[in-house]
């Protein structure tokens, strides 16, 4: 369980904002952007399941080299989303924004939703009705 505060400060619901701006977009664009990419949200997960990792221990744990593994979390780190710190000859990293742990959640939500509209189950899942990879595109009436 994690000991991070909750998220933001409440905040408009999402219909009561105003409608985003072209630059807002891009710079939320930029984020997701971020987050887009199967290695990062697997560190991701890692950090919050786990609180904090060395690079060492994360390259362990998902069966990656220390570089790959670094390099992914240079740019997670450059975005803020991640914070580091030293300890001897080790960098310990963790996830700094509590917002991080609910994109991640939301996002598994929105995947296992999308897939139950459509008939699909995780294959490891008792009730699979059909391979997840040869899922078609959704179609909307």
């Amino acid at each position: 369980m994690s000991k991070r505060t909750p998220c933001c400060p409440p905040k408009p619901k999402i219909e009561q904002r105003p409608l985003l701006d072209g630059e807002q977009a891009r710079i939320l664009a930029d984020v997701f952007k971020v987050l887009s990419n199967d290695t990062r949200l697997r560190i991701i997960h890692v950090l919050i399941r786990s609180e904090e990792q060395c690079v060492s221990k994360l390259a362990d744990l998902l069966d990656m080299s220390p570089q790959a593994v670094s390099n992914q979390l240079q740019r997670l780190s450059n975005r803020g989303i991640l914070g580091v710190r030293r300890e001897g000859n080790h960098l310990y990293y963790r996830v700094l924004d509590p917002c991080t742990d609910q994109i991640l959640e939301l996002g598994l939500c929105l995947k296992e939703e999308v897939f139950v509209r459509q008939g699909y189950v995780h294959q490891n899942h008792p009730t699979r009705h059909r391979d997840l990879h040869s899922a078609p595109p959704a179609v909307f009436p």
